[in-house]
């Protein structure tokens, strides 16, 4: 499939149900995401990721009874996130072009969930406020089966208790969102679980990394 196509689906799946899941690796390829992989593994081992809060402003609460993964943010700062910016960007006015979203920029960060970590259902932008627009997960991890849990679990956006799809968190495998239509959560990780979470935003000037959630 050509690129151009590809994009239609992914803009054809978000008009219908706000949401849709695809496998990514003919795009980035596997040696990428092997290396964001090992990325976030490496901090995951280092101890360098921060537990995540709710809410923004300078001072998210952490409640770990809502959410329990840990998080760092994604700077550009290796071949591996300079190369993933770049498609994001693409991925961006592809987005722009076919639904005339306004998006200007994202932002994205790496997000590990332990044995009995989860995050409780969710949106990830309040109605209105014109910043997260669109939500993209990219799963990272090897061999994973249904048993070892952590699933995505998305619900329709034409009534927020019904839950209308699970997206498994397999080595590639991406979710592809509203921001501020499609409730979710991230069911309980029988096993260490790895992801990329990027946001498309409307807004033009960042926040300092330090009081994002």
């Amino acid at each position: 499939m050509d690129k151009a196509k590809w994009l239609d689906e992914l803009a054809q799946g978000l008009c219908e149900s706000g949401w849709i899941s695809f496998d990514i690796t003919p795009w980035l390829g596997p040696e990428l995401l092997q290396a964001l992989q090992q990325e976030i593994i490496v901090l995951d081992q280092r101890d360098a990721l921060k537990i995540a809060g709710i809410g923004r402003g300078s001072a998210p609460v952490q409640d770990r009874s809502v959410r329990r993964d840990k998080i760092a943010w994604l700077q550009g700062s290796t071949p591996s996130q300079v190369a993933l910016f770049d498609f994001l960007d693409d991925l961006r006015t592809g987005l722009n072009q076919r639904l005339f979203l306004g998006l200007k920029r994202f932002e994205a960060h790496y997000a590990t969930y332990h044995r009995g970590d989860f995050y409780k259902p969710h949106v990830d932008s309040f109605q209105g406020r014109a910043s997260r627009i669109v939500s993209l997960v990219l799963y990272l991890n090897d061999a994973w089966k249904p048993t070892d849990g952590g699933a995505l679990q998305i619900y329709n956006r034409e009534n927020q208790n019904d839950a209308c799809g699970l997206v498994l968190p397999e080595a590639g495998r991406v979710a592809l969102f509203m921001s501020e239509e499609i409730r979710h959560e991230v069911l309980e990780a029988h096993r260490t679980r790895y992801s990329l979470a990027c946001w498309f935003r409307q807004d033009v000037i960042p926040l300092p990394l330090s009081v994002l959630i």
